[in-house]
């Protein structure tokens, strides 16, 4: 069985890739499995050598890479182009992190213990749609450096770079079945993996709903779980903020990637006395938004990934909310939606409270900084989010109250490499990124060793 590839820019097929069944996959966990003992007896320091060279073959496919995610998925080429430089930078960095993981040696009575951290065995990473090659490589970095094996699971409309992804990592000398693909649905691939006694570990990313599912199923053998869910965050503007420079940067805080994008700031919620001035400034920074073709140079917004997402999105506009300001969307093919932004005095709306994963934004006023903390709380996710004040003190301590993960302050990004990324409450389970990424994937080993 084979799944056709389409262009969201153009609604042309590219591609057909073959989709997999649950024996094929199972199969895919025992080559896993068979590799781990090659994998995981090769020193860091040799490890740490050949995930540089994977990194630098990524870095020599780089332009291929972006045309192909641009393509596949969407994203303007100059993201793309900015994405895969920030994703080779993320797989040097975690190539290091073979030779950082040192265990510790720990005094006690009658001799002393020393700790190992040992891989967990194969780890599945199950990708979005949204950031395919990019969220792939998040987890499939760190989990190698700890000696792991890694299967990728793409989504079945953005599988191209992930192909091409595991392409690379032959070429660059990584021994086989180390790095593998599976294509395929989530009801067949995703779940032979989450079912699988020997994967030993999932990473996904995904929906909010999905990730209930995957881990019910990961619970029935104990399998450790990783999830990066959905978000509704809050981007908070003070009255004493740069309001221009808060206002002109709104608009891609929320319709980057068209929306589709787990950290947008899809709730703005503005200090009410400041509010009508705000959006002055921000109706022509939304005007002056450019959505078409994603491979020119001025275009900031692409398509949504299909015609289904699209009717998703525009689903949350049936009830006429206040329209403030649409930007305008091409005319002909493409999954296109207008970047558009609502005002609403009710923070419990639909399109205040829910997920769109669409370039959709709603204005919302507070009044003091506890009404900004209890509307921005106000939801069952807890990803991202920003504030912008030109206080620090208050900067810092609204931060401390918000129930989210990773903020930003008089900025819309908190992404670093880095730094540890995760959500609270329903967007997520865990941390990826950061120094001690890579402990996620290993368990700690004790040894007592007797000096009586």
């Amino acid at each position: 069985m084979h799944a056709e590839v389409i262009n969201p820019a153009t609604e042309d097929i590219i591609a057909t890739v073959e989709m997999l069944d649950e024996a094929r996959t199972e199969h895919a966990v025992r080559r896993a499995s068979a590799a781990m003992n090659t994998w995981r007896s090769i020193s860091a320091a040799d490890r740490a050598r050949l995930l540089q060279r994977f990194a630098l073959a990524v870095e020599a496919d780089m332009e291929n890479l972006a045309q192909l995610e641009t393509r596949n998925c969407g994203h303007t080429l100059n993201n793309s182009r900015f994405t895969l430089r920030k994703i080779v930078d993320c797989m040097l960095f975690y190539a290091g992190a073979a030779e950082r993981l040192i265990g510790k040696q720990i005094p006690v009575d009658g001799g002393i213990n020393i700790t190992f951290h040992e891989p967990v065995g194969v780890v599945a990473v199950i990708a979005p749609w949204n950031f395919p090659l990019m969220i792939a490589v998040w987890g499939m970095m760190p989990a190698l450096a700890a000696g792991n094996v890694v299967i990728l699971k793409p989504s079945e409309l953005t599988p191209l770079t992930t192909l091409r992804l595991v392409e690379l990592a032959t070429e660059a000398g990584l021994p086989d079945n180390v790095v593998q693909v599976v294509t395929g649905t989530g009801p067949a691939v995703g779940q032979t993996l989450l079912d699988h006694s020997d994967v030993g570990k999932v990473v996904f990313t995904g929906s909010t709903a999905v990730g209930r599912t995957v881990m019910t199923s990961a619970a029935r053998n104990l399998k450790r779980v990783t999830l990066e869910l959905g978000g509704k965050s809050a981007n908070i503007v003070f009255a004493d903020a740069d309001l221009k420079a808060a206002a002109e940067a709104a608009p891609m805080g929320v319709f980057d990637n068209a929306g589709q994008d787990c950290c947008a700031r899809s709730r703005l919620l503005v200090q009410r006395s400041v509010i009508d001035e705000f959006i002055e400034l921000l109706v022509p920074a939304v005007r002056s938004v450019v959505v078409g073709d994603p491979t020119h140079a001025d275009t900031h917004v692409g398509p949504l990934i299909s015609a289904t997402h699209r009717e998703r999105v525009s689903a949350f506009l049936a009830d006429k909310p206040q329209i403030v300001v649409q930007a305008d969307i091409p005319e002909g093919p493409g999954y296109w939606f207008p970047p558009t932004v609502i005002r609403s005095d009710d923070g419990r709306a639909p399109t205040a409270t829910q997920e769109i994963f669409g370039p959709v934004v709603t204005v919302i006023p507070f009044d003091d900084d506890d009404d900004a903390v209890r509307i921005a709380n106000d939801t069952t996710y807890g990803l991202a989010g920003s504030i912008w004040t030109r206080d620090i003190g208050q900067a810092l301590r609204t931060a401390r109250r918000i129930e989210a993960g990773n903020l930003s302050i008089n900025s819309n990004s908190a992404v670093r490499y880095q730094a540890p990324f995760g959500g609270f409450k329903q967007s997520g389970i865990g941390r990826e990124l950061g120094p001690d990424a890579a402990l996620e994937f290993t368990e700690t080993k004790s040894v007592y060793i007797s000096t009586a």
